[in-house]
């Protein structure tokens, strides 16, 4: 039951990569206000609950300051990570500029096109990496007690949407494949299921709250970073009208907002 419910939790993100699929994806308006809300859920699941996550792990083996100290170094050593690859990436394989005239490409636009998918690429191994350690969390919660844990897959699985349109929305645009943009999708949430399927495996060993505490900061540093050098940009670059960004990113923000309260302890 354990695994069944991480693998429902991760599968969400094919919900999110289904709803970038229409043809209104293609289009400048759309695309800009799609990666400005995934920048949004990006920010606040990043500072909001992947945080105070990682403080709370931490904090069952150490001090409040060495908790605080632990995990926020941990989240610019991700900023910095993700920068240094962005950095050491030839030009051919940066997918840091997008040009925003995708959807009217000629045969000399086709690199502009490849930088847009590989940003959504990128997107996707990050939030692959993001999804690993829910997994195990989701596995080890429903292993203890399943009303718990199905709480927390429901409230997962409602991150995991915008998600799914951050990785489908630009490969989509850049391929035109619904296939790729789907399955592109698919895979970063797939982690999920994997990484309870690890928890499963090693239920007999103790894993250190420790490691959780600096995955975790690493991973939010890592997502903040590319939603702020990555998914905005090109929602600037695409959009038609200056307001299309901020209502996005705020869209972004309000529903993982709603879904921290619907989801809470009471």
């Amino acid at each position: 039951m354990a695994l069944l419910v991480s693998l429902f939790a991760g599968l969400a993100t094919s919900v999110g990569g289904l709803l970038a699929l229409s043809k209104r994806t293609l289009e400048r308006s759309y695309l800009a206000v799609a990666l400005a809300f995934a920048a949004g859920a990006m920010i606040i699941i990043s500072l909001g609950q992947i945080i105070p996550l990682g403080i709370e792990y931490m904090g069952q083996t150490a001090s409040e300051r060495t908790s605080l100290t632990v995990v926020w170094a941990s989240f610019f050593i991700g900023i910095g990570t993700v920068l240094l690859i962005d950095r050491i990436l030839p030009d051919v394989l940066n997918p840091n500029e997008m040009e925003g005239r995708e959807h009217d490409l000629d045969v000399r636009e086709e690199r502009s096109t490849r930088k847009l998918m590989r940003s959504g690429i990128l997107v996707a191994a990050v939030l692959g990496l993001h999804n690993f350690p829910e997994g195990m969390a989701t596995f080890f919660t429903t292993y203890q007690d399943p009303k718990v844990g199905l709480s927390l897959a429901l409230a997962i699985a409602i991150h995991n949407v915008p998600e799914g349109i951050a990785v489908a929305a630009p490969v989509f645009a850049a391929t035109g494949s619904r296939k790729k943009a789907f399955w592109w999708a698919t895979f970063s949430g797939l982690t999920e299921p994997m990484g309870a399927l690890v928890a499963a495996g090693v239920m007999q060993w103790v894993v250190a709250p420790q490691f959780f505490g600096i995955f975790y900061g690493l991973v939010a540093g890592m997502m903040v970073f590319l939603a702020l050098d990555e998914l905005l940009p090109g929602a600037w670059r695409y959009q038609t009208d200056k307001h299309q960004t901020i209502y996005g990113m705020l869209g972004g923000m309000a529903v993982m907002a709603v879904s921290f309260i619907l989801f809470a302890t009471p």
